[in-house]
C-alpha cells in the first residue's frame, strides 16, 4: 500500500479520523453497551496516558487474556498510538501454554478477564516482565477505575508505519507458537482490501463473533474501524445468539467458522428467521464440510463466501463469491477458495526447489501482497523461511491453480502423503468421508507401508445416532472406493471416540502419526 497524504499511515490516526468525522455515531455495540466514535477515541486516549504511567512504550509488549471484551479492542488501539504491540493470548490454551506466550512475548502488562483471573494470579511469578494485571469486567473490575484516573493523551507518539501494533500466535500444531508481528501498514492493507472486495461502507453492520486472538476477530475489527462502521461484538459465538443477533441488530457482514455455521443450522426455527439484511456471510479458518455448506446455503442465499487466509497475512487472501457457491455449471468450484481478493498475488511452486509448477499440477502456495507480516517475534531464521527474498509468503499449504485462477487447498505440505511416487492429499480422502453417513469426524494420516512407503489411513468419529453399532470398516472402503483412485483409497479405519485437536480445533495429525511412526523415519513426524 503507497500511503497517501489523505490517507492516515497508522492505525491510531484512522481512528482519531473516524472521530473527527462522525463524533456521535455509533461505533461499537457490546452487551449492552454502545459507545460513540468519539467515546471510544477518548476511551483510548485514556488508555494511552495510562499505559504511559505504567512505563510502557515504543517496542513494548503488553498481553489481554480475556474472552472478547472492548477492552482488548482499546488495547489494541492504544497500543497503536504509542508505539507498543498488544499480544493477545488464546485463551483455549493450557496454564504453561500461557506462561510460554507470556514469556515470549515479553509482556510488561496483562489484562484479563474474570473467567481468568484466578490463573492469572497463580502465573504472575513466573512472567519476569510482567509488572502489573489489571482485572476487566465482574465484581472485582479495575480497568474502569483505571481509565478514570487518567487524564486523555496529549496525542499520538510518532509512530512508524511499520512497526508492529497486534502480535498474533499462531496455533502451533507442530511446536510451540509463533508471535506473528502485524504491522500498521500491513493491517490497513488488509482492511483496504476486504472492504473493497467485500464491499464494507461506513453504513454497514459488522458482527465480531469470532475471538480476537485470531486474525477472524481482531482483523475483522479493523475492518469495520477502516469502513466506519459500525460494530458489534459477542463475547462469545453462541449459535442462538449469534442467529438472534443477525436478525435483531440487522447485520450486514459477519464472519464464522464451519463448526458454528453446523451448530447455527441446528438452531431451532433459524429458517423462519429474518436475514434479509445480512449482505456478506464469510466463512473460513477450517474446511466446510459439503452436508453443512446444503444446510447453510438455503438459509443464507446469495450471501455466502468463503474465504481463505493465513496470520501471516492479516487475514483473507482469497474468496469464493455466491455465485460459485450456486450455480450448478461450477459445482466443482465448491471444494476451492476462490480467487484472489484485491491487492493480493497467489502462486504455486515446487516446494523443495521454489520453481514455479504448471497450471493444474500440485506444489506449495505462495501469497505476495502489502498484507504481510513484519515476520516472527524475535525469530529471524523462522521469518527467513517463511517470506522469500523476492517478498512471496510460504504458506506452507499445498494446493494447485486451475485455468480460471481459482486457488484449491488441498492440505499442509507436512501432511502430503507420498505413496509409491503419488502424491495424496488427505483433505481430498476427508471430503469423501465426511459424505458417510456413519462418520461425524475424520483425520486421514498417512502410515508406514513396506511396498508403498506410506499409505493413507483414515481416524474416524462415529455419528451419534451409529454410537451403538460399530461402523462397518469393509463399507466405508467401498464407500471410498466409488469416489477416489485406488491408491487414495485408506488402507484402514480405526474408530475412535475423538480427535486430538489444539487449542484453535486444528486436529494434531503429528498425534495421530506417532504410534504408527514409532522407530521409523518420516519427514513430517
Amino acid at each position: 500500500m503507497t500511503l497517501s497524504p489523505d490517507r492516515p499511515a497508522d492505525v491510531s490516526g484512522l481512528l482519531g479520523r473516524r472521530a473527527a468525522e462522525r463524533p456521535e455515531a455509533e461505533a461499537l455495540r457490546f452487551a449492552g453497551v454502545r459507545r460513540t466514535w468519539s467515546e471510544l477515541d477518548e476511551r483510548v486516549d485514556r488508555l494511552a496516558a495510562a499505559l504511559r504511567a505504567e512505563g510502557v512504550g515504543p517496542g513494548d509488549r503488553v498481553a489481554v487474556l480475556d474472552l472478547n471484551h472492548p477492552s482488548c479492542l482499546e488495547m489494541t488501539l492504544a497500543c497503536a498510538r504509542i508505539g507498543a504491540a498488544n499480544a493477545v493470548v488464546n485463551f483455549r490454551l493450557a496454564p504453561p501454554e500461557i506462561v510460554y506466550v507470556l514469556n515470549d512475548a515479553g509482556a510488561v502488562l496483562l489484562l484479563v478477564g474474570p473467567e481468568f483471573a484466578q490463573a492469572a494470579e497463580a502465573l504472575r511469578d513466573t512472567v519476569p516482565t510482567l509488572r502489573r494485571l489489571v482485572r476487566v469486567g465482574g465484581e472485582a473490575d479495575e480497568y474502569e477505575a483505571w481509565l478514570a484516573a487518567h487524564e486523555p493523551a496529549a496525542g499520538p507518539a510518532e509512530v512508524d508505519p511499520d512497526a508492529c501494533f497486534v502480535q498474533l500466535y499462531t496455533s502451533g500444531t507442530t511446536g510451540f507458537p509463533k508471535g506473528v508481528m502485524l504491522t500498521h501498514r500491513a493491517m490497513l492493507t488488509h482492511s483496504t482490501n476486504v472492504a473493497e472486495s467485500f464491499r464494507v461502507r461506513p453504513d454497514a453492520v459488522v458482527q465480531v463473533a469470532m475471538p480476537l486472538f485470531h486474525v477472524g476477530g481482531t482483523s475483522y475489527a479493523l475492518v469495520a474501524l477502516h469502513a466506519g462502521a459500525r460494530m458489534v461484538m459477542l463475547r462469545t459465538p453462541d449459535p442462538a445468539v449469534v442467529v438472534e443477533q443477525l436478525e435483531s441488530e440487522r447485520i450486514t457482514h459477519t464472519f464464522l467458522v464451519p463448526a458454528l455455521l453446523a451448530a447455527i443450522a441446528q438452531v431451532p426455527g433459524v429458517a423462519e428467521r429474518d436475514f434479509s439484511a445480512l449482505e456478506v456471510l464469510s466463512y473460513g479458518a477450517s474446511p466446510m464440510p459439503l452436508p453443512v455448506m446444503r444446510a447453510c446455503l438455503p438459509l443464507f442465499p446469495g450471501r455466502m463466501h468463503q474465504v481463505y487466509g493465513m496470520t501471516e497475512a492479516c487475514g483473507v487472501v482469497t474468496a469464493l463469491g455466491p455465485a460459485d457457491h450456486e450455480d450448478p455449471a461450477v459445482t466443482h468450484r465448491l471444494v476451492s477458495a476462490g480467487t484472489p481478493i484485491h491487492g493480493v498475488e497467489i502462486e504455486v511452486r515446487d516446494p523443495a526447489t521454489g520453481a514455479p509448477v504448471p497450471t493444474g499440477q500440485p506444489g506449495e502456495i505462495r501469497v505476495r501482497t502489502g498484507q504481510l507480516m513484519a515476520g516472527y517475534w524475535r525469530q529471524p531464521e523462522a521469518t527467513a523461511a517463511a517470506i522469500t527474498s523476492d517478498g512471496w509468503l510460504r504458506s506452507g499449504d499445498g494446493g494447485h491453480l486451475d485455468a480460471d485462477g481459482y486457488v484449491y487447498v488441498t492440505d499442509r505440505v507436512k501432511d502430503m502423503i507420498v505413496s509409491g511416487g503419488e502424491n495424496v492429499y488427505p483433505a481430498e480422502i476427508e471430503r469423501v468421508l465426511a459424505e458417510y453417513p456413519g462418520i461425524a469426524d475424520v483425520a486421514v494420516i498417512g502410515v508406514p507401508d513396506e511396498r508403498w512407503g506410506e499409505v493413507p489411513r483414515a481416524i474416524v468419529v462415529p455419528a451419534q445416532d451409529a454410537a451403538g453399532a460399530a461402523l462397518d470398516e469393509q463399507a466405508v472402503l467401498a464407500h471410498c472406493r466409488e469416489h477416489l483412485a485406488s491408491y487414495k483409497c485408506p488402507a484402514g479405519v480405526d474408530v475412535v471416540s475423538e480427535l486430538p485437536r489444539n487449542p484453535t480445533g486444528k486436529i494434531l495429525k503429528k498425534e495421530l502419526r506417532a504410534p504408527f511412526w514409532a522407530g521409523r523415519d518420516r519427514r513430517t513426524v
